[in-house]
């Protein structure tokens, strides 16, 4: 066989491939294959269920229909498609078929339809089709109502309606003359920077939960109550990032000093903003959900029997000597942990 008939032959086991993930059945009917396809070009004539099952070759037992052949040619790029118009591009498409066909039919009098990876890729390639078939349509971002997404808009509120924050530290002392000293030498070089800053608090802050945290309140929106309300407001009249505060009251016989640190800024994104946003959401929110109630449909249907005092003899091999290293992972369903997690 020559180099490129080898070279298209694998391309055409690519195409058969992603086919047989796309296409219901092996019979063509009109339906399967009057549906438009964006050629860019005028629509495909229409084709009876006769011209469409008209043989055009026979490997053994298996028959290449048109039907087939067009079909694995229109389900290429337009670049691709351009390729095989001649009568003679669509003869060398239809070889590369046909070698298909007498390799697979080798690999099966070989056995290898049998074989453990083979079997494993099979029922991989069918769960995706299962569970495409089974939720595509069941299950689409128009499947969500306008009254969902209200519902969870107002509900989710603080995600799309912020207020201005301020991202302060603070040296808290016992008086107003040390908190005087203090904020002179936060106004200079010494505490110019956020490290030098964190100095100050580890010299002169006499608070010993703000001093774990280098003196960080965190992020102060102009209605927090975790600190007191002269603090927020002196928060809020550092103009800039980096600025320092004089002595501030907090009116609990303790005095602060301020360095802001960080600034957010008030966010409102409207309803018909975020609907995007949350149709997306909600629509993953209830695939996931329809997933799992399928799998636990079926799986209460199924006799299922664990044997958990069986798990001890399984060896797993640690020295990374053998295998595959990126080993071969069977298909991932709703629910699962994710590899590396514990389970709950």
């Amino acid at each position: 066989m020559k180099q490129g008939g080898w070279f298209q032959t694998l391309a055409i086991a690519a195409v058969l491939a992603a086919g047989a993930c796309q296409k219901k059945s092996a019979d063509a009917t009109a339906t399967d294959f009057d549906k438009p396809r964006p050629l860019g070009g005028p629509a495909m004539p229409k084709q009876s269920v006769e011209e469409l099952n008209t043989p055009l070759a026979k490997v053994d037992d298996v028959t290449i229909t048109v039907g087939q052949l067009e079909d694995r040619l229109n389900r290429q790029s337009p670049y691709i498609r351009a390729r095989y118009t001649s009568l003679e591009q669509k003869r060398e498409f239809l070889d590369a078929l046909i070698r298909f066909e007498v390799l697979a039919k080798e690999a099966q009098r070989r056995g290898y339809d049998k074989d453990p990876e083979v079997v494993l890729t099979m029922k991989q390639v069918m769960i995706q089709k299962l569970m495409k078939e089974e939720f595509d349509q069941k299950v689409t971002p128009e499947s969500v109502s306008d009254a969902e997404m209200k519902a969870y808009y107002d509900a989710n509120q603080a995600d799309y309606v912020k207020p201005e924050e301020i991202r302060v530290s603070a040296i808290i002392v016992k008086s107003k003359a040390q908190a005087d000293r203090v904020a002179a030498e936060a106004a200079g070089e010494a505490g110019k920077t956020n490290k030098g800053f964190r100095d100050l608090v580890e010299k002169y802050s006499q608070d010993p939960d703000t001093k774990l945290r280098s003196g960080d309140l965190r992020y102060l929106a102009r209605t927090s109550t975790n600190v007191p309300k002269p603090v927020v407001d002196g928060a809020f009249d550092l103009i800039k990032v980096g600025d320092v505060s004089g002595a501030i009251d907090a009116g609990n016989g303790t005095w602060y000093v301020l360095k802001s640190t960080g600034h957010l800024r008030a966010m409102v994104k409207a309803f018909d903003d975020a609907k995007a946003q949350i149709r997306n959401k909600l629509y993953r929110d209830k695939r996931t959900e329809a997933q799992k109630q399928f799998l636990s449909d079926l799986r209460g249907k199924a006799k299922i029997d664990v044997f958990d005092d069986a798990l001890g003899k399984v060896k797993i091999d640690l020295s990374g000597a053998s295998g595959d290293a990126h080993g071969q992972e069977l298909p991932s369903m709703p629910g699962d942990p994710p590899l590396g997690s514990t389970p709950p």
